[in-house]
């Protein structure tokens, strides 16, 4: 494992990818933790704003160009984007099946299986993970 190729890509990336792990480790906390408590909420609102990051960030990323500058991956941060307002409309309404859909969904699709591409060889975090 080497940091090498991911400090040597543009800022934008390595922001999108410091977000992404954060996010992801924060996550975890949030799935393990007891819920309804002011550290959930407070680590909860850290966790929505990383994701708000991920998902802005990755729209500047255009390594993958299916749609003009676009990749399906894209449709992933269209998601998120939706779904960290609507989360936080679930926990403020006290919708708690609600918000844990969809902050559930979004920890799934917008780090577990995005997560999943940014390993495929080629890119840069396989290249981090595995060597080149």
């Amino acid at each position: 494992m080497t940091l090498a190729p991911l400090l040597a890509a543009s800022p934008v990336i390595q922001l999108h990818a410091y977000a992404a792990v954060a996010a992801f480790a924060l996550g975890l906390v949030q799935i393990l933790a007891p819920k309804g408590s002011l550290p959930h909420r407070r680590v909860g609102w850290i966790w929505a704003i990383l994701m708000l990051v991920v998902a802005l960030s990755s729209l500047f990323i255009h390594t993958i160009s299916t749609w003009g500058p676009f990749s399906p991956i894209h449709l992933l941060s269209l998601l998120v984007l939706t779904q960290v307002p609507l989360g936080i409309y679930f926990a403020r309404t006290h919708s708690v099946v609600g918000h844990r859909k969809t902050m559930t969904s979004m920890f799934v699709f917008g780090l577990v299986v995005a997560g999943f591409f940014t390993f495929m060889p080629g890119r840069i975090m396989h290249a981090v993970m595995f060597g080149s």
